[in-house]
């Protein structure tokens, strides 16, 4: 148990002058009644009373303290704690420009993606994974966490109104989007280091181009796994949404680039893969979540709550029972 301020506990030295008065000045204040002879009493009974005379003092005692530890604020132990578990380094790259809303797997590309991602994430308890979000430029959503329902909740910011919105660049930066996920691997110590490049279109975008960013990528020993999601043929892709929700789509040819796609997933040692259909995304992550682990270390962080109630009710326990006594069975005229 730690303290958030333990400089309260000076406090208690006030209880060395209480002490010196109670045992060496307190009689002096008290009032008395004079005897002839006390002779009387030196042979009186010993009571229960006479025998806890001195118990209201260390109840004061006691209550003080008590008051003092909840000043201090008691706080339960937290702590790094690292671990060694098996796993990789997995940074999930997802195109979110404006097409992938076609709704050609149900319900849109975008929602079919991310229900799929979110299985393969809950497949993979020990893998430290992060989001990177790319449209006409690219972010990072969730760095690198073995955290993963906040990684799950990251997932619900990506849609593709960001980029109808204007918040993000219209376009697709391929390019950009790996060297983003890229950064975030840059210092991992895992021996296997992936990243799982998912969109529906051709890089037209952005100051990296893909094969300047796969060459950084390759460099540093990161296998990227590239997935092309869409029908092929005509499609229909919205191209306007009112203010009311209504979107307008338009019958247009997708706009893809599975040769660079390739190339990417060649040049770093990782797959290409198409997928038309929900069940086919799934049949691609199944292959993607046999990759090979290596050793990690883990930092596990316990949160700390603050535990001075006990403390509390203790002191409120105390001084009551101080008070009754002192108007009942210790009650002085």
């Amino acid at each position: 148990m730690t303290f958030a301020s333990p400089t309260y506990f000076l406090l208690l030295l006030l209880l060395v002058p209480y002490f010196i008065w109670y045992f060496l000045f307190r009689s002096k204040h008290e009032s008395h009644i004079l005897w002839a002879s006390t002779e009387t009493f030196r042979h009186a009974p010993s009571t229960w009373r006479t025998r806890l005379i001195h118990l209201p003092f260390f109840l004061h005692v006691v209550s003080f303290v008590l008051i003092v530890m909840v000043l201090a604020r008691p706080q339960s132990d937290h702590y790094w704690h690292t671990g060694e578990t098996e796993g990789i380094d997995i940074m999930m790259t997802l195109d979110i420009s404006t097409s992938m809303a076609t709704p050609d797997i149900s319900p849109n590309r975008i929602s079919a993606a991310k229900d799929v991602a979110l299985e393969f994430i809950n497949n993979r308890p020990n893998d430290n994974i992060g989001l990177t979000l790319f449209g006409g430029e690219a972010y990072t959503q969730c760095p690198l966490t073995t955290d993963h329902g906040t990684l799950m909740r990251s997932f619900k910011g990506a849609t593709c109104s960001l980029q109808n919105d204007g918040i993000i660049q219209p376009g697709t930066a391929i390019g950009m989007g790996i060297a983003s996920a890229v950064s975030h691997l840059n210092n991992s110590q895992a021996k296997s280091k992936v990243i799982i490049l998912l969109t529906d279109g051709a890089n037209n975008t952005g100051e990296i181009s893909p094969l300047m960013a796969t060459d950084m990528a390759k460099s540093l020993g990161i296998r990227i796994y590239t997935i092309l999601l869409g029908t092929e043929g005509k499609v229909n892709v919205p191209v306007a949404q009112l203010p009311n929700g209504e979107v307008y789509t338009q019958q247009v040819d997708d706009t893809v680039d599975p040769t660079t796609l390739k190339q990417i997933a060649r040049e770093t040692g990782g797959t290409f893969y198409k997928a038309t259909s929900r069940s086919s995304l799934k049949k691609v992550y199944a292959d993607i979540d046999k990759l090979e682990k290596s050793k990690l270390k883990v930092n596990n962080h316990n949160r700390h709550y603050e535990a001075y109630m006990p403390f509390a009710i203790a002191a409120l326990i105390v001084m009551l029972i101080d008070t009754l006594l002192r108007i009942t069975w210790f009650k002085r005229l």
